[in-house]
């Protein structure tokens, strides 16, 4: 329950208050969302198979943002931040989805 308050607060406090992001920042957080949503459905991925270690999930969650905003700046450093962004978005791509299936196969037993 505690989970779902916190969202709730979340998703209010971002409909409040004006949140924008420096105009420097805006090519990174494309890719720091999808880094994050990989660690988040990693993390469900766990949960479900009962290895979970919220540890684990924290530091992979951080880890996949930082890691790859600075192959997105990396790129962007040595002229070639689009195909490195591309590269980014393909491998955690394909991770999310590879959870995804396997927590489909977990719930449905498919």
């Amino acid at each position: 329950m505690i989970p779902l308050a916190g969202l709730l607060v979340g998703i209010l406090a971002g409909l409040y208050f004006d949140v924008s992001v420096p105009l420097e920042l805006q090519p990174y957080l494309p890719i720091a969302i999808v880094a994050a949503l990989d660690a988040v459905f990693g993390g469900i991925r766990a949960v479900i198979e009962g290895i979970f270690n919220d540890k684990v999930f924290v530091v992979s969650f951080i880890a996949n943002v930082l890691i790859a905003a600075f192959i997105v700046f990396l790129g962007d450093q040595l002229g070639v931040g689009s195909q490195l962004s591309t590269a980014v978005i393909v491998v955690l791509g394909i991770r999310i989805f590879t959870n995804v299936a396997t927590i489909r196969r977990h719930i449905f037993h498919a």
